[in-house]
């Protein structure tokens, strides 16, 4: 019976550790087999034995196709087959992904958030008329409410009016306007009163016991 045990240094790497020795196995039979039909066949039942391992996801396509991909690594790219998806090779499979555009943060005023950003830098080159002047003046309304989140204390619509000139790349100037913004009380006073009303909402929901 000794002579018949494999130790893991006799056997051959696994490419795909996750799946196990079986798995590696039925591969390489599938790539022993010469009919290239009955090897196509071998290969529909190694991707069913794959998805098994995850079968809430063996029916989504997008998982289909990387079961694939899966398949053909595992085979070191060797296994010729007809497969359903679209083969991609060593060379594809190795190149790196386009590195994702990270939202700029302006960690100076980091708790007006990334939206407010954009918002400014969507309407500070408009055609100044009514629209842009409403908008600009709901976007600093919004950046105090902003403010007050983060500084509980009384803030000083100039405060508000610096900043959107400072991001808006001077674009924006409401200093020299006659503006005036929303009271702090009232921002405040709104966000207070939706949490009480979902208070109370909630507490109809309520079973009495």
């Amino acid at each position: 019976m000794t002579e018949n045990l494999e130790y893991n240094s006799e056997r051959s790497k696994l490419i795909i550790p996750e799946y196990g020795r079986h798995i590696q196995k039925m591969v390489e039979h599938a790539m022993e087999i010469g009919d290239k039909e009955e090897r196509n066949m071998a290969a529909h039942t190694i991707i069913d034995v794959m998805g098994n391992l995850s079968p809430h996801l063996r029916d989504v396509p997008d998982f289909q196709h990387k079961l694939w991909d899966q398949l053909f690594l595992m085979s070191n790219y060797q296994l010729d087959l007809e497969s359903p998806c679209p083969e991609r090779t060593r060379e594809e499979r190795g190149k790196k992904p386009t590195p994702l555009a990270y939202p700029e943060n302006n960690p100076k005023y980091r708790f007006y958030g990334n939206n407010i950003k954009l918002m400014i830098d969507e309407v500070k080159d408009w055609e100044a008329g009514p629209k842009k002047e409403g908008i600009i003046l709901t976007i600093a309304n919004h950046m105090k409410k902003s403010y007050l989140n983060w500084n509980r204390d009384a803030v000083d619509d100039n405060i508000i009016f610096e900043h959107l000139y400072e991001l808006s790349n001077g674009k924006i100037n409401l200093k020299k306007k006659d503006e005036d913004l929303s009271d702090a009380s009232d921002l405040i006073r709104g966000k207070k009163s939706y949490k009480s009303k979902r208070k109370r909402h909630h507490g109809k929901g309520r079973k009495r016991h």
